[in-house]
């Protein structure tokens, strides 16, 4: 007779039982803890999420769980399959990934026969055919159907099916709101069919003898299941990405060939890098070569190698970045453009023997090729073999109380005001409002709570065994599979991700290239990154801050970070892309970086030796990542693993694991032993723990600057082209307003969309630029890929009747034409072309339009009287088209008696007031440290002049921004580092002209 709590169990659930479990996994473990038991089968619904985190969380082997699934249809439970080993589990996964993806209900008969158990769930009226593997899995509530004779055939294959999702009955209840969510109702709508049992949670043993006392053959059942299954055991920090890259048809199982093949490839990149290869560039290549071997991550080099060699092959641009950029491995193959021994990167933040993840490349394309990219690696390695990476949808604040608001019935205006009560620190009171209480505290419990599967943002996984070995897939519409675990568990697994990624910035400089190669018959080497950085023109836009358009660089916060540095180099560049970042600003280190870097030997005295012996080229300032490992590697003694560590401890999810609070106290003790004050060790904790999960490591700096530098170039010498590749792409940092703005003060002349020059996106010829009719809103893309298609037929059109007879059109849409001035080749005016459109289309159905033999004279060519014209009309309509306006806004406020002083004036005000009248351009909101709210705004004046300003919190809670428009400033300016700021005291928003009014 068995009587242990350890063989009931084989139902248990997790949060990843989305929206219905909820215990997490260390949850889960606490709970069979307590209540002593060490075997159970975690089977989540439809879902493999929580296996890898249960068995990593299990590492000290205190627990002996088994892995399954709970295959259900909605609630219902159809039965529960349990993995005899590592082949009934990737069984289990393919079984699960084929009804995801082709979204069929699961059948009454599962149809894996081997490696697995299946347990159906009891049902008295069901007549059961089972094979070996197969079971009837009872719950307590059921037993009394057990006195029934026809089940004294069955008894043999009955086993206990008490299910686990709750710790207690306060769980119930957040169960209950967990599945209101789930359905999109009101809690008081759901009923007992749409939850779970209020039961299912662990028992104790006096509860298990007194449900089960009497069924020793069940128990005994159980017990015989169990003990025929394996704990499963990835061996987790183990390479499990495809190991081999040509191997598959050599049968090559040392990977020798891989190895010889990643040799010859840096070889004959070094030259073409290096030209002559130098001593130092020897040892430093033969140095990553060992540490790539050693670490068994010959085909993670490859693989990127293939990828790059694809997107040459089809003349795609992209950039390589990550700390892979600090290996000039990477750099000779292609996959970065960084030379890491040029900028002396840090050769052991990009990998060293005591780290067991490979280096992170991330490679971006323009946003028009990536798709053609992660559709070659799917059909190069095999839908067997490759899946998108994972990450989960959680519950944060404020979307829990939007969640929980809707469930309780809260209208939307009272939700709001709770979540801006919340934000405030305000907890509702429980004698007040009750709901109020309870829905906040519903929040706090689910906060980080999983609620679905979602995809990373570029992370793709290629697995050398079967991906279906480590995990089910989803199959989003019309998408690629996806694993169901996020990167965190893939590292701990050993499956570490090829990150293909997208940015609009390289979609800037791909298009203008090939504008320039098209108009002007120039081809540009926009690699040649040495040419650039002695080039003094980009010197003069760094200089100037005359960014606008160019990656990473264009924004008011680097715009301010640069003229304070007065930046004129590219490893000034490099450093602020870095400390930009809000980990080293929020530190307070950003401006400890510029005083010391104004004032070297004050700065030296400042800082503490060791710490400036670390690192001199950033004035012993923690600027980039890898000085996380520098700082506790020289500074706190820490090994260079326990450094990584430590860096790596530093972001997300890893910060709360127990190596990382190992290594914090490491790190304090070993400071204590080496002599460290504790006042000082502290200092420098807290300035590794505000920044370092947010920096960049240095060649991931390096390689924005690069394209910064060579957006930079563009601008200089291209500014035309370069502005519509921005405009094409959808901007930047800025509205598209401020790019055509920008083509203007360049010397363009800009042209609203034409029906006889325009296409749908922007283009260019010589000095003139049509906007393309992508800009126009509300305007329908067929209506203008029928209109292109007839004009390049047919040729330009001669008037709106040629046009109309030609082009099947309705009348709104016909009207958004005029309105944006698409017809003004034909010289009439606007209300001219409204008169004739409604005459047109009076009653005309819409209908495929047939050309004509003879062309008829409309009976709408008549005179109308002449109408009073205002360009300000005109530009009216432009702002609600296009949402900007192709003449100054300045033109059209209302309050044109407004004036003060221009933007070039302002560094002969400092410490004075002043008016100022400009556009509002981007805002931002911040807070202090004591948590009030405050704003900086950017504006332009009337010459296209920036405006910064700021608006602290006494005066930003009397004054707000209210929209698009011209406003007119006034407050204090003040200087720091030969950056100008205007302290706003007072602020108002022009109106724009309103024709009605005169």
């Amino acid at each position: 007779m068995v009587c242990v709590l350890d063989y009931m169990f084989i139902n248990c659930h997790s949060y990843f039982s989305f929206l219905h479990g909820t215990l997490s996994p260390s949850k889960l473990l606490q709970q069979a803890k307590k209540h002593g038991v060490e075997k159970f089968v975690l089977t989540d619904i439809n879902n493999t999420s929580g296996c890898l985190e249960t068995l990593r969380l299990n590492k000290k082997g205190c627990f002996f769980p088994i892995l399954g699934i709970d295959f259900r249809n909605g609630i219902v439970q159809k039965f529960v399959g349990i993995a005899k080993n590592k082949d009934g589990f990737e069984k289990l996964n393919r079984l699960l990934s084929k009804h995801l993806k082709e979204e069929i209900p699961f059948d009454d008969k599962c149809e894996v026969e081997s490696d697995v158990f299946i347990v159906y769930p009891f049902k008295n009226d069901t007549e059961y055919d089972l094979t070996s593997n197969e079971f009837i899995g009872i719950s307590y509530k059921d037993l009394h159907f057990l006195q029934l004779e026809k089940w004294n055939n069955y008894l043999d294959k009955i086993v206990i099916l008490h299910t686990v999702s709750f710790a207690d009955e306060k769980d119930f209840r957040l169960h209950k709101v967990l599945r209101a969510i789930q359905e999109n109702t009101i809690i008081s709508k759901i009923s007992d069919n749409d939850l779970a049992s209020a039961d299912e949670v662990f028992l104790d043993e006096q509860n298990f003898y007194k449900y089960y006392g009497a069924y020793p053959q069940i128990v005994q059942n159980t017990h015989n299941l169990l003990e025929n299954c394996e704990m499963i055991d990835f061996k987790f920090g183990m390479n499990k990405n495809k190991s081999r890259f040509y191997a598959a048809a050599e049968k090559d199982i040392s990977g020798k060939l891989d190895y010889e093949r990643l040799v010859n490839l840096v070889e004959k990149g070094a030259k073409y890098r290096y030209g002559k290869i130098t001593k130092d560039v020897r040892e430093r290549i033969n140095k990553e070569l060992k540490v790539i071997k050693e670490g068994g991550y010959i085909s993670y080099f490859l693989i990127n190698h293939d990828i790059i060699s694809f997107a040459l092959n089809k003349g795609f641009y992209y950039i390589g970045r990550g700390s892979g950029a600090n290996s000039v491995v990477a750099y000779c193959l292609k996959i970065t453009d960084v030379d890491p021994i040029d900028l002396d990167l840090y050769f052991e933040r990009f990998i060293n023997v005591f780290r067991k993840t490979p280096p992170d490349f991330d490679i971006d394309f323009s946003w028009q090729d990536r798709d053609e990219v992660i559709d070659y690696v799917f059909n190069k390695y095999g839908l067997e073999h490759t899946c998108l990476q994972a990450t989960y949808t959680t519950f944060q604040i404020n979307s829990s109380l939007r969640e929980l608001g809707k469930v309780y019935g809260l209208p939307v205006d009272e939700i709001e005001g709770l979540i801006k009560s919340v934000k405030n620190g305000i907890i509702p009171d429980k004698r007040k409002s009750k709901l109020d209480f309870e829905i906040c505290n519903h929040a706090s419990q689910i906060k980080d709570f999983p609620k679905n599967l979602s995809i990373h943002a570029g992370g793709i996984l290629i697995s050398e065994k079967p991906i279906y070995r480590y995990t089910a897939t989803s199959h989003p519409p019309k998408g690629f599979p996806i694993c169901q675990f996020d990167m965190y568990n893939a590292e701990d697994l050993g499956l570490y991700k090829f990150d293909i990624l997208s940015q609009r910035g390289l979609g800037h400089i791909k298009d203008t290239l090939a504008i320039v190669k098209k108009n002007k018959g120039i081809d540009i080497d926009i690699h040649d990154i040495p040419k650039f950085m002695k080039d003094e023109k980009i010197v003069k836009h760094l200089e100037k801050g005359d960014l606008v358009g160019c990656f990473y660089v264009e924004s008011p916060a680097m715009r301010m970070l640069l003229a304070k540095l007065e930046c004129k180099d590219y490893l000034t560049l490099v450093a602020a892309s870095s400390i930009i970042r809000p980990g080293v600003a929020q530190s307070g280190m950003m401006r400890e970086y510029i005083l010391r870097h104004h004032a070297l030997d004050k700065g030296k005295s400042l800082a503490h030796p060791v710490l400036w012996e670390i690192m001199p080229d950033t004035y012993g300032v923690m600027v980039y990542q890898e000085d996380v490992i520098k700082v506790a590697y020289h500074f706190a003694g820490l090994s260079l693993g326990e450094s990584d560590v430590l860096r790596r401890g530093m972001s997300g999810k890893y910060r709360s694991r127990e190596e990382f609070q190992k290594v914090k106290d490491k790190f304090f003790s070993n400071c204590d032993e080496l002599g460290r004050t504790r006042e000082l060790a502290v200092e420098v904790w807290r300035q590794i723990e505000s920044f370092a999960g947010y920096s960049f490591a240095k060649g991931h700096s390096a390689s924005f600057a690069v394209e910064s530098y060579q957006s930079m170039y563009l601008k200089a010498y291209f500014p035309l082209e370069f502005m519509v590749g921005v405009i094409n792409n959808f901007g930047g940092f800025y509205h598209t307003g401020l790019y055509v703005q920008e083509a203007q003060r360049a010397g363009a002349k800009l042209e609203a969309p034409c029906l006889n020059n325009s296409v749908w996106l922007t283009s260019i010829n010589e000095d003139v630029i049509f906007l393309g009719f992508t800009h126009v809103k509300g305007l329908e893309s067929k209506l203008i890929e029928n209109a292109l298609s007839e004009r390049n037929r047919s040729g330009n059109f001669k008037s709106i009747n040629d046009f109309v007879d030609r082009v099947s059109i309705g009348l709104e849409q016909l009207i958004t034409l005029i309105r944006v001035g698409a017809f003004r080749f034909t010289k009439k005016s606007k209300q001219a072309l409204l008169w004739d459109a409604h005459f047109l289309t009076n009653k005309k159905p819409v209908v495929a339009v047939q050309n004509k033999l003879f062309n008829t004279k409309s009976k709408s060519d008549f005179k109308i009287p002449e109408l009073h014209y205002d360009k300000r009309n005109d530009m009216l309509d432009e702002l609600e088209l296009m949402d900007f306006m192709l003449s100054s806004p300045f033109e059209l406020m209302e309050k044109q008696e407004w004036k003060g002083i221009l933007a070039k004036d302002i560094p002969a005000h400092v410490g004075k007031e002043i008016e100022i009248v400009g556009q509002l351009i981007t805002t931002k909101y911040a807070k202090t440290k004591h948590g009030d709210a405050m704003f900086f705004g950017t504006f332009l004046d009337k010459e296209g002049q920036w405006i910064d300003t700021v608006l602290f919190p006494e005066i930003a809670a009397r004054y707000t921004f209210k929209g698009k428009g011209c406003y007119l400033i006034r407050g204090k300016v003040t200087e720091e580092f030969n950056f100008f700021t205007v302290e706003v005291s007072e602020m108002k928003r022009s109106g724009w002209w309103n024709p009605d009014l005169g």
